[in-house]
Parts: C-alpha cells; sequence; structure tokens
C-alpha cells in the first residue's frame, strides 16, 4: 500500500455498511485518520472502526444524522477537535426506496413524510456537511471531498420519485459548491454507483423481489453487480493528488448503464 495519504484526516458519513465502510477501510489503509458517523447504526459504524483498527489504521466514531445542523457541525467539528484537520470527507450518508425501510411507490401514492425525510436526509444532508466541511478546508486551504449520488440520478425508474429528485438536486450543490471552492484549492465531486451489493438498498431490493438481481445485471453491460470497493477506489482516486484537476465532476460508477 502506498500511504499516500498519511498524515491527513478523512471524514466519511454514512459508514455503517457498504460503500461507506469500504470507503473508510480504503482511506484508512492509505495512511489517513478515519473520523466515521451513522446516523443510527452504531453497531454497524463500530464494526467498522474495528476493522480499521484491526489492519493497523487509527479510527473513530460519532453518531450524526445529517439532515440535523447542530449534529453536522459537532460532527466537523469533533473531527477537527480529534485529528487537528479535515482534509477528505466522503459523503455517503443516504436513504432510498428498498421495499423494506422505504416503500416503492409512484408519485401518485408517494407520502408527503416519505418525500421530506429522503430529500431531509440525501440532499439537505450533503448541503450541511459540504456547509462546516468547506469552512474547514477553505481555512486550510485544501480539501478535496466527494459525494455520492446515484445513477438513478440521470437515469430514473418508476417507484424512487423522491430519492431521483434528490440525487438529481446532489449532482447540482456538487458542481455549485466545486466553483465556490476552487479559488480555495477545495475540490469537490460526486460518484454515481450503479447497482452495488453489499449494501442494504441492493438486499433488501433484492431479496424482497425473486429475480430482481438478475433483472439488473441483465441491464448492466458488463453484466455483473458492482463491489463497495469498486466505489471506494473511485472515491480515493478523486481524492488523491493524481486527481487534482478534477472537481465539480459527476462520475457515473455503473458498469455502462449510462453510456447508450
Amino acid at each position: 500500500m502506498t500511504q499516500r495519504f498519511a498524515g491527513r484526516v478523512a471524514l466519511v458519513t454514512g459508514a455503517a455498511t457498504g460503500i461507506g465502510r469500504a470507503g473508510a477501510r480504503l482511506f484508512a489503509r492509505e495512511g489517513a485518520k478515519v473520523l466515521v458517523s451513522t446516523g443510527s447504526n452504531m453497531a454497524g459504524v463500530e464494526e467498522t472502526v474495528r476493522l480499521i483498527k484491526e489492519a493497523g489504521g487509527e479510527a473513530s466514531f460519532v453518531q450524526c444524522d445529517v439532515s440535523q445542523e447542530t449534529q453536522v457541525r459537532a460532527l466537523v467539528e469533533t473531527c477537527v477537535g480529534c485529528y487537528g484537520r479535515l482534509d477528505y470527507a466522503f459523503n455517503n450518508a443516504g436513504i432510498g426506496p428498498d421495499g423494506v425501510r422505504v416503500p416503492v411507490l409512484n408519485i401518485i401514492d408517494t407520502p408527503e413524510d416519505i418525500w421530506d425525510r429522503t430529500v431531509d436526509v440525501n440532499l439537505k444532508g450533503v448541503f450541511l456537511c459540504l456547509k462546516y466541511e468547506m469552512r474547514q478546508m477553505i481555512d486550510q486551504k485544501y480539501g478535496a471531498i466527494v459525494n455520492t449520488s446515484s445513477v438513478g440520478a440521470v437515469k430514473p425508474v418508476p417507484g424512487f420519485v423522491a430519492y431521483t429528485a434528490s440525487k438529481a438536486g446532489l449532482n447540482g450543490i456538487t458542481k455549485t459548491a466545486a466553483l465556490e471552492g476552487a479559488a480555495h484549492n477545495v475540490r469537490v465531486n460526486t460518484i454515481m454507483p450503479g447497482p452495488t451489493q453489499n449494501t442494504l438498498l441492493h438486499e433488501y431490493l433484492t431479496g424482497a423481489e425473486p429475480g430482481k438481481r438478475a433483472e439488473m445485471e441483465s441491464i448492466i453491460p458488463l453484466h455483473r453487480i458492482a463491489d463497495p470497493e469498486d466505489m471506494a477506489e473511485a472515491v480515493v482516486w478523486l481524492c488523491s493528488d493524481v486527481a487534482s484537476f478534477i472537481t465539480g465532476q459527476c462520475l457515473p460508477i455503473d458498469g455502462g448503464m449510462t453510456a447508450g
């Protein structure tokens, strides 16, 4: 391992499972000190920290509902208080319709509370994270941020109206943040994952509907479901100095789904 992030600090939200956990572990393997957070899955985020420490890395965790400004501000303040700075942020926390935690519903059947909660976490949550992460990074005159959007932002499917709207809005926020951060050497990008296994969204969707995994694979040109590590590698690359001239981009990591 190159340890290209030695002496650096990374913050990862939504790190209890899946893509967030994979991202946190890869930051740590590259030498960064990592603060991870979750809104409710404390057992999961504790496991993420354990895995990082077991591999020789340094990590700690904070519970944070990213839709609450006071909690987000405290999260960033805790990171800086513990580690002295904030170099990289991976804003991965999000929710979506998986048929278990959130139902898959057409627009005419979607209740206002599902719309509000989805937009609060996926869109407002990223706005709040950027607000406080960028303040710190602008003071440092250095930083890189990656947000987690979705291929659904540009390739919508029925039943995902609030999710699609929130992720499309997230892409717009990313571009605005990139323009505002550029003069301060702060870069902001977004990844747009396609179907990814070992995430709660994928596991619940495929578990509730027989044949769903095969259906997903059939519409992906590479004919496989992504691993969380596929996303983590892109996140760490975007934060690294080899991507120092890349900002304001929304990168599909989707096996070719958006190619045609």
